[in-house]
C-alpha cells in the first residue's frame, strides 16, 4: 500500500485501503472514458467556448493532464495572464510589505504538514513557489493582502499547475471574481455565505435548521472551514478536485450544493445529535467516509440532491444576510 497519495499527501494511520482500492479501481475506468473525451474536444488545440457540452463535460469530470489548462480557460485567468505579460515575475521584483511578508513566513510551515512536496527536505521544495505566489498576490491586491486560508488554496493550485504564475492567476480568479469578499480582513462575503447556507437548509432540510436553532449552533462554527478553505482537508483530494473543476466554471454556488448535500445525506445522523459539542461532532463525521470518497456518485448528487438552486435564489439571499450583518456590525 502506499502510504503517500498521488498529490504527495501521507495518508493517515486509520485510512481505509481496500474501500478506496475498491472505489478507484472503479473510477479509473472512468477517468480513463472521460480522458478520451476530453480529447476529443480539445483535438490538440487547447481552447474551448463556454457551452452547454463544455458544463456537462466539466460536470463529470477534468483529467488531470487537462485540469490546469481547463481551470485557467474556464476562470478566465488565462485571458487576464496573457493580457498582463510579466505583471507576476514584475510584482516580485518590487519593494516588498515587511508586515506581509512575515505574516506569509509564519504560516509557510503550517501548510500541509502531511504533504511531503511541501516539506524543506523536498526537491524542488514548493514552499518556495508558494511563498512567492502569496507574496506577489498580496501585492497585487492590497485590499485583502494575506488572510490565513489562501495559504491552503495557493498550495492546492500549486500541485495541481506545477507552475507558480498560473496558479497567481488563478488565485486571482478565485479571490477577485468568483469567491466574493471571502478573504478581506472584515471577511464580510464569508460570513454572509456562512448565513445564507443557513437560510438554505431552512428552505431546504428544516429540520436540521430547527436542531441548530435549539441548541444556539451558530452556522460558523461548523462550515467556516469549509468556505475558507474550498474543502481542502475536509473532503478526500479527488473530490476536492472534482468540486473544483466546477467551481471554476460555474462560480461560488458550487459551494452551497456540496454543503447542502453533506447535510441532506446525513440528515437522519445530524439528527440523532443532542447536544451543542455533539452536533459539532456530527458536522466532522459526515465529511468522512465512502460517501464523499466516491467522488464520481457525489458529483452527481450535488447537482441533483438539492434540487433547484440558482444565482439568482443566492444574490436575493445574500442581500438581505448581508444587510442583517451589517446593521448587527
Amino acid at each position: 500500500f502506499c502510504r503517500v497519495d498521488p498529490y504527495g499527501f501521507e495518508r493517515p494511520d486509520d485510512f481505509d485501503y481496500a474501500s478506496y482500492e475498491a472505489f478507484f479501481s472503479r473510477y479509473l475506468v472512468v477517468l480513463t472514458r472521460r480522458a478520451i473525451k476530453w480529447s476529443k474536444l480539445l483535438k490538440g488545440n487547447n481552447n474551448i467556448q463556454k457551452s452547454i457540452k463544455v458544463k456537462r463535460y466539466i460536470r463529470k469530470g477534468i483529467p488531470n493532464e487537462h485540469r490546469a489548462l481547463i481551470w485557467m480557460i474556464v476562470s478566465g485567468a488565462q485571458t487576464n495572464m496573457e493580457q498582463n505579460p510579466g505583471y507576476y515575475h514584475r510584482l516580485l521584483e518590487e519593494e516588498k510589505n515587511d508586515k506581509l511578508v512575515e505574516a506569509i513566513k509564519t504560516d509557510m510551515n503550517r501548510t500541509f504538514p502531511d504533504n511531503i512536496k511541501f516539506r524543506k527536505t523536498a526537491d524542488p521544495c514548493l514552499q518556495h513557489a508558494l511563498y512567492n505566489v502569496l507574496v506577489a498576490y498580496g501585492h497585487h491586491n492590497k485590499a485583502v493582502g494575506y488572510c490565513q486560508g489562501m495559504n491552503f488554496i495557493a498550495g492546492y493550485l500549486i500541485l495541481i499547475t506545477k507552475n507558480e504564475e498560473e496558479s497567481f492567476w488563478l488565485l486571482d480568479a478565485l479571490i477577485g471574481r468568483i469567491l466574493p469578499d471571502y478573504y478581506s480582513p472584515a471577511m464580510l462575503g464569508l460570513k454572509t455565505d456562512q448565513e445564507v447556507l443557513g437560510e438554505l437548509v431552512k428552505m431546504k432540510v428544516p429540520a436540521v435548521a430547527e436542531l441548530m436553532e435549539r441548541h444556539g449552533v451558530m452556522w460558523t462554527l461548523v462550515v467556516s472551514r469549509w468556505f475558507i478553505c474550498l474543502f481542502i482537508d475536509i473532503l478526500p483530494v479527488e473530490t476536492v478536485l472534482r468540486i473544483w473543476d466546477c467551481l471554476f466554471y460555474e462560480g461560488s454556488k458550487i459551494i452551497f450544493r456540496v454543503a447542502l448535500t453533506l447535510i441532506k445525506q446525513h440528515q437522519a445522523f445530524i439528527l440523532e445529535a443532542t447536544n451543542f459539542p455533539d452536533i459539532c461532532d456530527k458536522f466532522k463525521q459526515i465529511t468522512k467516509g465512502t460517501f464523499v470518497t466516491e467522488c464520481h456518485s457525489f458529483m452527481q448528487k450535488i447537482f441533483t440532491d438539492p434540487g433547484s438552486l440558482s444565482m439568482a435564489t443566492i444574490n436575493k439571499l445574500r442581500e438581505t444576510c448581508r444587510e442583517k450583518l451589517l446593521s448587527q456590525g
